[in-house]
């Protein structure tokens, strides 16, 4: 057994160091206040947390107010993947987007601009960029998450991504190694396994981390994936030949690993939150990130708890808990020095000079690049029917942020509709006839989500073309299907300022 040398109150202060906790409401709960004051060093904000930029900041100077250097974590990738503007949709497309305009210096400028509005409103540890190459065309949780599909295009992207957010004083955490694109299986609901060799793991999935910590990112969040070429046994979040042999040992990596969410079912219905979280720690992890589905003070005690029970027993030495603890204190450090140095939101900011024209924001201009489009347009000028086909949300992305062209194009167009439609009972055909009973007379705007990877999606749609033929198809999702309709738009994503984009192409006015 090995022995304590530290007293009860270091060993508590490091468990509850170690732990990223999320927490219900857009005000700080007592009890989160308390845990800081015990060492308690980072928090997570979700949607849940934020109403709008004045609360947020609010909120976090509450926090600061307890502890100035506290590590405040949000998920906040742009595009799909949003909780700075969660009920409204992204200003910023994800990295689909970016990946497929391909200009380094954008996607910089777009991670910058992010980590700016990040930093005004007092968040410091974004999890984001996404590094795993979307070699699974049919990924159900990365998808237009991921830069694309060519290792070196995503290799080159996240590096940018990295030194954009991180220039604007907000610690990047580079995800989710060793590499989540080649999954057929959400994480979130069970454990995916990603059967391929060695050479593979190294030539594709490893390209972008490395690139990512020669960029210098601060962190990396480890993956629950089972790869057996790296460890036949463990998932990456609980493998020390994954998170200390080759994170640490073989490419290097000094920053801070964080766990992607404990509480996810494929560490959680295998181990328990409790034994997943010491055998993280155990494996070279330094902070468990816990609190998007669990998010009360019994779940942290409860995990505080099990890492100080663990360092008693042996299971888990005390000097890794300690070396934990330290890298995110040594983060929360850093965070705190760029703030001080710069002020909150001191990073260059959007604008033009007085009397000159304003340029349209950074997210818009990359929305509008990103876009693609088949066939010949010829601008709508007046309302038309939105047929938006909903799949469902993978949890990553949520229920709570809309998407899609209908809200956009009514700005432009008014007295335009939009009707949602989903997989049922009634068959595609049925589907069509709806969408045509809704129409009436006006153009038809069909709307997919990564429609080559829902059958129901593509034989609705067919069965729609087939008898209203200049329905223009707007694809807001992965574009691997073939383009369908008299003119087709592929935007890239599903973020608000995608859909700006498409209504722009649609109307040919700009919102202005």
């Amino acid at each position: 057994m090995t022995t304590i040398t530290t007293s009860t109150d270091t060993l508590t202060r490091d468990a509850l160091a170690v732990l990223q906790p999320g927490f219900v409401g857009t005000t700080v709960p007592d009890w989160v206040l308390r845990r800081i004051g015990e060492g308690l060093s980072s928090v997570a904000l979700f949607g849940r947390n934020v109403a709008e930029a004045e609360q947020l900041a609010a909120l976090t100077a509450r926090l600061r107010a307890e502890r100035p250097d506290v590590l405040v974590a949000i998920d906040e990738e742009g595009g799909d993947v949003t909780r700075l503007e969660v009920r409204t949709g992204s200003s910023f497309p994800g990295n689909y987007a970016l990946g497929s305009v391909d200009d380094t210096d954008l996607t910089r400028d777009v991670a910058r601009e992010l980590g700016r509005r990040l930093a005004e409103c007092g968040v410091n540890f974004n999890w984001a960029p996404s590094a795993d190459v979307n070699s699974n065309r049919d990924n159900p949780v990365i998808g237009v998450r991921s830069f694309g599909a060519d290792p070196a295009l995503v290799a080159r992207h996240t590096a940018a991504y990295v030194e954009g957010l991180q220039s604007a004083g907000v610690a990047a955490c580079t995800k989710h190694f060793p590499g989540h694109g080649d999954t057929a299986v959400d994480s979130h609901h069970a454990m995916p396994r990603v059967d391929v060799d060695l050479d593979t793991v190294h030539a594709r999935d490893l390209l972008p981390f490395r690139a990512a910590i020669a960029a210098g990112s601060k962190s990396v969040m480890s993956a629950h994936i089972l790869l057996p070429a790296l460890d036949p046994h463990h998932p990456a979040t609980l493998s020390p030949r994954i998170l200390t042999g080759l994170l640490r040992g073989e490419l290097g990596f000094e920053g801070l690993i964080v766990t992607d969410g404990i509480e996810m079912q494929a560490v959680a219905s295998a181990y328990g939150i409790e034994r997943g979280s010491v055998l993280a720690i155990a494996a070279g992890a330094d902070a468990i990130c816990v609190g998007g589905g669990l998010a009360d003070e019994g779940t942290v005690l409860r995990l505080r708890d099990a890492l100080v029970a663990a360092v008693r027993n042996g299971e888990l030495p005390e000097e890794r808990l300690a070396d934990a603890a330290a890298r995110v204190r040594d983060l929360a450090d850093w965070t705190h020095r760029v703030r001080g140095a710069s002020g909150p939101g001191a990073a260059a900011q959007e604008g033009t000079a007085p009397g000159a024209v304003k340029s349209a924001p950074v997210g818009l201009v990359a929305a509008r690049r990103a876009v693609r489009v088949s066939g010949e347009v010829t601008p709508l000028t007046s309302a038309p029917y939105v047929a938006a086909f909903t799949p469902v949300a993978n949890i990553a992305v949520g229920n709570d942020t809309p998407w899609g062209v209908g809200a956009e194009l009514a700005r432009l167009l008014p007295g335009t509709e939009t009707g949602s439609y989903t997989a049922g009972d009634d068959g595609a055909r049925a589907v069509a006839a709806q969408v045509v009973e809704a129409a009436g007379d006006r153009t038809v705007v069909a709307v997919v989500r990564d429609v080559h990877r829902h059958a129901w999606m593509a034989e609705a749609l067919d069965a729609l073309l087939a008898v209203r033929p200049g329905t223009v198809v707007v694809e807001m999702g992965v574009n691997e299907a073939e383009p369908r309709g008299a003119v087709h738009i592929a935007t890239h994503g599903a973020a608000r300022v995608c859909g700006e984009a498409a209504a722009e192409v649609i109307t040919g006015r700009t919102a202005g």
